[in-house]
């Protein structure tokens, strides 16, 4: 409804925005469509905050909901989704603002396309086909590589100029498919299971530029992911730019940013390498010089010792203290010697003044009858019986007279 004004019977501010506010409240609840642009979801905060823009005329609008509204395609739904939001206009009078209130948010586009994708991933994921323990280590130096990309494309170009100047004698097993399109996906598995079969090929990488994500649809299929899934061979991911991520970045056994990236991470730089190797034998031969330093110290520590600097200090030591022993065993000998002497020389001068023999030499004689008898008493002999009678110096008869 028109109004009538004119300068001399203006309309106030807040007329205005109550007139506008009823017009917007009689349009009632519509579906619109946009792209998200910007989105806001504050940590414990009931309302999320998201913008929708029109490209096409360059235009945006502000869009509230409830976390629970959003939550439901909270896995599918991000900056610069596009969405369709069935909601109703709002306008907030004071500030004199435009916005929606959505109550039902639906992805459409390359979100329909992105919640499939979602989807996938959960089920392939719930397999067991992303996880870790499935990955296969690369090898060091790969002498075959196999490579799965377009035909004189930018990415071929990257993948051999690099690794070519990293390791000038790496090899190639290069098999050109189309990398968008319907004829993309079994071409492109095609390509890994022959590669796979090869025996002489170490790794796989499977490489692609950048592009929307229609023109990535055909790394994130089913059909080549489990392919992927079976080889025994590793396989490396190098598609688009780092922001994007197939479902072949997650199966694979490792995820290039890109294939100038890959051939990074699949062929060693031949001058790292060198310069590796020169650390390592210097690292080496310090060890070697610190053992046999350390060894040296050891070494000229022992021989300092006294034992060692002069071998036979000891057995002088212990000479002079057997020597020592050896004399005074000597001489306690010798004593003993000397003692025993005496004491002999004593007893025999004793028993030699106590025996017969000293005293026949001092002029007595031993009288024996016949049988060996010796006379002590005169009563003991007979007139004219004949007596043996021994001096100091033999024996001679005697006979009794009276």
């Amino acid at each position: 409804m028109a109004l009538n004004t004119s300068a001399e019977t203006p309309v106030p501010v807040g007329e205005i925005s109550r007139l506008i506010g009823g017009w917007i409240d009689r349009l009632g609840a519509v579906w619109v469509e946009g792209q998200i642009t910007q989105l806001s979801r504050r940590p414990g905060a009931g309302v999320v905050f998201l913008t929708l823009r029109d490209p096409s005329y360059d235009i945006s609008i502000g869009v509230t909901c409830f976390r629970q509204v959003f939550d439901t395609v909270a896995d599918v739904v991000g900056e610069g989704a596009r969405v369709v939001v069935h909601a109703k206009p709002e306008w907030y009078a004071p500030r004199g603002q435009l916005s929606l209130r959505a109550a039902e948010i639906r992805p459409v586009g390359v979100g329909e396309l992105l919640a499939r994708l979602e989807m996938l991933k959960k089920a392939l994921a719930a397999e067991g086909l992303f996880a870790a323990e499935r990955k296969k280590p690369l090898p060091f130096l790969p002498q075959l590589i196999g490579l799965v990309c377009g035909r004189a494309s930018a990415a071929e170009r990257d993948v051999l100029e690099n690794a070519r100047h990293r390791w000038p004698a790496v090899r190639f097993e290069v098999r050109n498919v189309p990398v968008q399109g319907v004829h993309a996906v079994p071409q492109v598995v095609q390509a890994v299971k022959e590669l796979d079969a090869i025996e002489a090929v170490d790794v796989i990488i499977v490489a692609r530029g950048g592009g929307s994500v229609e023109d990535l649809l055909p790394f994130s299929d089913e059909q080549l992911v489990r392919a992927v899934a079976e080889c025994r061979t590793p396989v490396v991911s190098a598609i688009g730019h780092e922001p994007d991520t197939p479902l072949l970045d997650y199966v694979a056994d490792l995820r290039a940013s890109t294939p100038t990236d890959a051939a990074k991470k699949v062929v060693p730089d031949v001058g790292e390498e060198l310069e590796r190797v020169r650390m390592l034998r210097d690292r080496a031969r310090r060890c070697v010089d610190g053992v046999v330093a350390r060894e040296e110290r050891g070494l000229a520590h022992t021989l300092a010792r006294p034992a060692m600097e002069d071998p036979h200090r000891m057995l002088d030591e212990r000479a002079d203290h057997v020597a020592a022993l050896v004399d005074r065993a000597r001489r306690t000998l010798r004593h003993l010697l000397d003692r025993a002497d005496s004491e002999l020389t004593h007893t025999h001068a004793r028993v030699v003044s106590l025996s017969p023999a000293a005293t026949l030499e001092r002029g007595y004689a031993v009288l024996q009858k016949g049988d060996g008898k010796v006379v002590r008493d005169s009563g003991q002999v007979e007139p004219g019986e004949a007596l043996r009678a021994r001096v100091a110096e033999g024996d001679f008869m005697v006979r009794v007279e009276g």
